[in-house]
């Protein structure tokens, strides 16, 4: 044999070793290094708010963080919001502010907060009583909660119709949680800017 019969030979048998190796490895079953877990894909597709829908109801808390966070990303596209009240987004919202955690609480108000900021959102809000439902969180612990409330009540009182659902809803609210509104220290807990807006509105 001569050396470059020998040299090809052993370079062929060199290559289909390492294919071999290659076609044998295993997949790591651990996610990169790279990659957040409390983030979740969009990829889904005309599928993405029904699959987001179906997330909200989960039981597990993580899937239900995970999903009003992309929620807060889609919800900034009219078309969007337009979508996800026809499927029935807009209820699982009012039930999400309901939730125990926290952060579901925070994440929720923040899309509602953004829902708001269109015609199409404020237009959702009325319809689906969205006012009430955050009414009852004047007096939540999380700054961060009842300030996105305010935020979403600034949004709805741009128009007519939802500043009159916005100071009659909150009254309501205010009259079930501390008694009668004349009573100045019934105000305790609840926002001095919101209170403000309220008594300038009502």
């Amino acid at each position: 044999m001569s050396p470059s019969q020998w040299f090809l030979q052993s370079f062929i048998w060199k290559g289909l070793c390492s294919w071999g190796k290659m076609a044998h490895s295993q997949n790591s079953l651990e996610l990169p290094i790279n990659i957040n877990a409390t983030q979740i894909t969009t990829a889904y597709g005309h599928r993405a708010l029904p699959k987001l829908k179906e997330e909200l109801q989960s039981e597990d808390l993580q899937t239900r963080q995970k999903a009003l966070m992309a929620l807060c990303d889609l919800m900034h596209d009219p078309e969007c919001i337009y979508k996800a009240m026809n499927i029935g987004c807009m209820e699982n919202l009012k039930a999400l502010l309901k939730d125990s955690n926290s952060m579901v609480r925070i994440k929720t108000t923040e899309v509602l907060h953004i829902t708001a900021s269109h015609s199409v959102g404020r237009y959702a809000f009325l319809e689906h009583d969205i006012v009430l439902a955050l009414s009852f969180l004047l007096n939540d612990p999380s700054p961060v909660c009842r300030g996105n409330l305010y935020k979403a009540y600034m949004q709805l009182v741009q128009v007519p119709r939802g500043r009159l659902a916005s100071c009659t809803q909150i009254c309501r609210a205010l009259k079930l949680s501390v008694g009668l509104l004349s009573r100045s220290h019934m105000y305790q807990g609840v926002d001095r800017p919101l209170f403000i807006k309220l008594q300038h509105t009502y």
